[in-house]
């Protein structure tokens, strides 16, 4: 998933530039401002986080950049005095910014923070389950609190073009993996660098699935490039995407079934550290929700205004809120 050039802020070049843990000398601890304004709507101003100064953080990718904007959007009708810290590069970077108290708010989701920040190798099959089991070992280990977990679910999967999938008959991982051990030439796969190396990644689906993943034909490229090349099909066959992307309809991407269920659950939850989550409880319940209302269906049709269409996230973000009566406009 990516977003265009014309959100790449100098804050968040600037985060790239010096690298994460971020250090104090790089200025980055307040965040920048909010890019657009709201009133309040169905969330009203809330005395205790009126003037609470509240960083935000958020990932690289286009939905990340759009939760990020969304929670932003809604402290900020709330009354806080938000800052903006979205598009920190990679997960583990944002995490460890979260950690050292540079930012205060994300969305994080619950199969990244159980496989990757826990370091749990077996993923929880059932979404509520899988959010208890992340919220319980989280606080306890990190004192991190998650709370609000939404019903949307970006999990990985594999893609291919509609020719691939007729040419080939593949409807499952499983006989991708057979396809593999048997014709690797003929599986020339692209990911990119993170899912290349996650334990829920591609070392993961391996082992599962039963296939060396040395002897797999991969090719890494940028996450927004895979798209359009699974697409092409001459680069690459197969292709990593996210299932809540909204270039898989506007690609006509055919998904490969996980028929043994590997990839986690990815359901975005608020995550806050326990010291901020206490000092401010207000948070959770402004968040809740908006957490409640995003499903699958909803933050594929803003992905896709992004990706697809060229909208500015901080735009679409703003505008479903309004939409849903949440905020109001200046």
């Amino acid at each position: 998933m990516t977003i265009r050039r014309g959100l790449r802020r100098a804050l968040a070049a600037t985060a790239l530039v010096c690298g994460l843990p971020l250090a104090a000398g790089c200025g980055l601890e307040s965040g920048g401002a909010l890019p657009l304004s709201v009133l309040p709507g169905s969330i009203e101003l809330v005395p205790e986080l009126e003037g609470v100064k509240i960083t935000v953080g958020s990932k690289d990718f286009t939905e990340q950049v759009i939760l990020g904007y969304i929670i932003e959007f809604a402290l900020s009708a709330a009354g806080a005095d938000v800052r903006d810290l979205t598009n920190i590069q990679g997960s583990n970077s944002t995490r460890d910014a979260q950690l050292d108290g540079q930012i205060d708010v994300t969305y994080e989701y619950t199969g990244t923070g159980w496989i990757n920040y826990l370091g749990n190798e077996k993923p929880v099959p059932d979404p509520v389950a899988q959010f208890e089991a992340v919220r319980d070992e989280d606080l306890e280990r990190n004192a991190m609190v998650w709370v609000d977990p939404a019903p949307m679910n970006n999990t990985y999967a594999l893609a291919m073009n509609r020719q691939t999938a007729e040419q080939t008959g593949i409807t499952t991982l499983s006989q991708y993996a057979d396809l593999v051990n048997r014709d690797p030439a003929a599986a020339t796969t692209c990911v990119e660098t993170e899912f290349n190396v996650r334990q829920d990644g591609f070392p993961g689906l391996a082992a599962t699935y039963g296939f060396d993943p040395a002897r797999a034909n991969r090719q890494i490229l940028q996450t927004g490039i895979i798209y359009q090349a699974t697409a092409d099909g001459t680069q690459c066959k197969f292709g990593e995407v996210f299932t809540t992307d909204g270039r898989i309809i506007a690609l006509d991407l055919v998904l490969l079934d996980d028929d043994r269920q590997f990839f986690p659950k990815y359901n975005p939850a608020i995550t806050m550290r326990q010291d901020f989550a206490d000092a401010h409880p207000q948070v959770a319940e402004v968040m809740a929700p908006i957490s409640e209302a995003l499903t699958n269906e909803e933050i594929t049709e803003m992905n896709r205004l992004v990706d697809v269409e060229g909208k500015e996230p901080a735009d679409v973000a703003r505008n479903w809120l309004v939409d849903k009566g949440f905020v109001t406009l200046p």
